[in-house]
């Protein structure tokens, strides 16, 4: 594929470099377009050497190829990365006072954005109003994450990185199938409060359930967003126009939301990690050692959210389950999870593996997807995006 990576003057330019060495890595042709102040911080000879194409800022060099729109004409995928609050302002007037301005207005190809700022310029009303209009537009907007940034800053600003951003565009590019359905996921983990201070919970960073729902409205799906208890910098992956996100907290909320959702949902896919228990008493003050009622607390079971779901379902509606398993033995994991598909009475179960290298709170995950009969329909290991779109495809196939 032929894409375009423009990268414009922020620190987070030496970042791109691994964005580039990813998409080339992946066999694809890279033209990179560098601003003039993004070569303050890496220079041409590094792109064009990990890109392996000439690399130039100038409108007016190889003006017999027409090169100021040819880019743009012949590009299948544009990336701008980093993308400064400068950059996205011109981006929004038209301006093309520079190659990578000319390519942007000459490009039919979609567009995607990682911006890169401090947090102060990234909530300026210019810069959301320009951000709200690229949108409107069609442009995609990667992040901006939450995290550390120049300077000693922290707070939302931060570009994603480099394996985020690839995932996230070369996602534009998806077959459109999901178009004209309506799906609901569940991702995080609940968190069952003992008191204002402590809480029975769980491991999930909730990366698998934001990657389908990304994935899902990368293909054309309405989506709503049930999110229990994540952190700014993995929602960022779902800032997308045809996604909703509802925030909530503990696993009877998590249900409610849930319920009132899948009502007109013609998927619904149950990624979060519920807490099989809640304390049968919160403390509304934080409980001391001294109190002695830390040493013994009273559990009782949360509602099993999913099997309610699948109980109560509309007619042709598809519901989808997760297990996380850290079994070593794939036939003993997939035992457990046929049970458990028969017992929640869903269409399909996904059973991942939860280890040092996969699962909660780690990039990527692996997973077997149970279908009618208890025969796995299909299998994924890699990035979360990864494993997401190979569960929709597979959801596709059963709702064929």
């Amino acid at each position: 594929m032929n894409i375009v990576v423009g990268v414009t003057g922020g620190i987070a330019a030496y970042k791109t470099v691994n964005l580039v060495r990813l998409l080339i890595k992946a066999g694809h042709d890279v033209t990179v377009i560098p601003t003039e102040d993004a070569l303050r911080f890496v220079g041409a000879p590094t792109w064009e050497a990990i890109s392996r194409n000439p690399v130039t800022t100038s409108v007016h060099d190889d003006v017999a190829k027409v090169r100021h729109v040819a880019l743009g004409q012949a590009a299948e995928l544009v990336i701008v990365a980093p993308a400064t609050a400068n950059t996205i302002a011109k981006m929004t007037a038209g301006l093309a006072d520079d190659l990578l301005g000319t390519t942007l207005l000459a490009t039919t190809a979609p567009v995607a954005i990682a911006p890169a700022m401090h947090t102060e310029m990234w909530r300026h009303p210019a810069t959301q109003a320009n951000i709200q209009t690229l949108r409107e537009r069609g442009v995609s907007i990667l992040g901006p994450g939450d995290g550390e940034l120049t300077g000693g800053d922290s707070g939302p600003g931060r570009m994603l990185e480099p394996e985020v951003i690839v995932e996230g565009a070369l996602s534009l590019l998806a077959p459109e199938d999901l178009t004209g359905m309506r799906v609901v996921v569940s991702a995080g983990g609940t968190r069952e409060p003992i008191d204002p201070v402590r809480f029975l919970g769980n491991r999930s960073s909730g990366r698998q359930g934001v990657a389908l729902a990304a994935e899902a409205a990368a293909r054309g799906a309405e989506v709503e967003l049930v999110a229990a208890n994540i952190t700014a910098d993995v929602l960022a992956e779902a800032r997308h126009p045809r996604i909703t996100v509802r925030t909530v907290g503990t696993a009877a909320q998590l249900g409610e939301a849930m319920r009132d959702a899948a009502a007109s949902a013609d998927v619904v896919i149950m990624a979060a990690a519920v807490a099989d228990y809640r304390p049968a008493e919160a403390s509304d003050q934080k409980l001391t050692k001294e109190s002695g009622i830390l040493d013994r607390i009273d559990l009782v079971e949360n509602a099993d959210i999913v099997a309610g779901l699948a109980a109560s379902r509309p007619q042709g509606q598809t519901i989808v389950a997760f297990a996380a398993e850290t079994l070593s033995d794939p036939e003993q994991r997939r035992d457990r999870a046929r049970r458990k598909r028969e017992r929640k009475g869903v269409d399909l179960l996904a059973v991942n593996l939860a280890d040092a290298e996969h699962g909660f709170e780690k990039a990527d995950n692996a997973i077997e997807i149970i279908g009618e009969g208890g025969a796995v329909v299909a299998s994924a290991d890699g990035s979360k995006r990864q494993v997401a779109r190979a569960l929709w495809d597979a959801v596709q196939r059963t709702r064929s």
